[in-house]
């Protein structure tokens, strides 16, 4: 169990994440290119699928650290720690890369964020091979959904496709960590509810 120190501390991660800016360990993945001459429509539509992919990233801090908080392994917490070290990277990256194309992150993060909290504390609730197996299917279905984004991009951003490529690879990773940890397989009704909720903020967040 966490003691109130600790429940302060994720309080404050959380604020951080959605007003204060993200930072990177590692390199920006765009660090050593030159963007691209992206035409007014492009780039409208490169930030506007760029703020969704920061929106997931706000998405996925709140589920890490709803799971972190009623984790019961030690090292399962460790895992779901680590992971969540490189989603606040991708905060960091996709950020940038909205407003060097001159837009703006979502309006409506802080719903996004606490949403998500209470939905990865409920997984956790149910127990950490439950919790892990609804980790990895959220990986899997953000991973299928930045492959989207590779087809959706233009082809001169490569800017916005370097970053996407590595948060891919990154995603795919984490499902991969959580089913080596006994993750479960979840049931079809809950696999289909957690698209339907993906699609609502995609497609919400690509606007606003």
């Amino acid at each position: 169990m966490l003691n109130l120190d600790s429940y302060i501390l994720r309080f404050d991660k959380g604020l951080r994440s959605l007003f204060a800016g993200a930072y990177s360990v590692r390199p920006h993945p765009d660090a050593e290119m030159i963007d691209g001459d992206l035409n007014a429509d492009e780039k409208k539509n490169s930030a506007a699928l760029m703020r969704v992919n920061h929106s997931g990233e706000i998405c996925a801090q709140a589920l890490y650290q709803g799971q972190s908080i009623t984790a019961h392994d030690p090292k399962i917490q460790q895992m779901l720690n680590s992971a969540a070290q490189e989603e606040t990277e991708h905060l960091a990256w996709t950020a940038r890369r909205v407003n060097e194309l001159g837009s703006h992150v979502s309006f409506l993060n802080p719903l996004w964020y606490t949403s998500s909290l209470a939905v990865g504390t409920l997984a956790g609730l149910l127990g950490d091979k439950w919790s892990l197996g609804f980790l990895a299917e959220t990986e899997r279905q953000v991973g299928a959904h930045l492959q989207s984004h590779l087809v959706k991009l233009p082809e001169n951003d490569s800017k916005s496709r370097a970053v996407v490529q590595q948060m891919y690879l990154d995603e795919t990773q984490h499902a991969e960590v959580a089913v080596a940890l006994g993750g479960l397989g979840l049931p079809l009704p809950v696999r289909l509810a957690m698209r339907f909720g993906g699609k609502i903020m995609t497609r919400t967040s690509y606007w606003v």
